[in-house]
């Protein structure tokens, strides 16, 4: 099961899953190559990164956790602009090469498929992209979350419109709008914030009730 939801956690971003049919159900099991996927500069042109950042309005005092951070496509882009970033991904090799980057305050978290493995109220903001449709006991996870955070934090969530589109998982895997915000609200939080400037995702940002 490992090892499954590690395939799933690195093919979420890759550009290139779901363009046919045979994609969508087999995407490639080489680890290069979801690495060229996730870096893609095609992505760029819908993932937006930059636009996500400033959207954030991080500040310099802030400590963000990347969950899923995998090669580090945003836990880079945090480096320069908080005080800490927690790069947490279960995929060992991959924090490797993030560790090899040498990014002087990101924190390499290998974590399990359900627990991110936060140390207790030290977060400022938990940050999911095309991740959490791919874990498994979300409520419990979000309790983990909870725990994780600061008074004041904050979690906030991208993931793919559960619709057809020509990137992200296969329909089956997909995550409505409207369930991941029953399921926060459910497990004490409340929607604070929302962006629609992602043409396939939705931008979310909850905090705790």
């Amino acid at each position: 099961m490992r090892r499954l939801l590690t395939i799933f956690l690195l093919a979420a971003a890759a550009p290139g899953w779901a363009q046919t049919g045979h994609e969508r159900h087999h995407p490639p099991r080489n680890e290069g190559a979801y690495d060229r996927a996730l870096e893609a500069p095609s992505r760029a042109e819908w993932q937006q990164p930059d636009k996500v950042v400033e959207a954030l309005k991080l500040s310099r005092d802030e400590v963000v956790a990347d969950i899923g951070a995998g090669t580090g496509y945003f836990s880079r882009r945090f480096a320069p602009l908080v005080a800490k970033v927690y790069a947490v991904d279960v995929s060992r090799k991959r924090l490797k090469r993030l560790e090899e980057a040498g990014l002087p305050n990101v924190e390499i978290v290998h974590a399990e498929p359900d627990d991110p493995k936060l140390p207790e109220a030290a977060v400022d903001t938990i940050f999911f992209c095309n991740v959490l449709h791919h874990i498994e006991d979300r409520p419990a996870y979000y309790e983990k979350l909870a725990r994780a955070l600061k008074p004041g934090g904050r979690v906030v969530n991208i993931d793919f419109y559960k619709r057809e589109l020509p990137v992200g998982p296969p329909l089956s895997m997909k995550l409505t709008r409207e369930e991941v915000i029953a399921e926060f609200e459910k497990a004490g939080y409340r929607l604070d914030e929302e962006f629609d400037f992602l043409p396939y995702q939705y931008f979310l940002i909850f905090k705790k009730k």
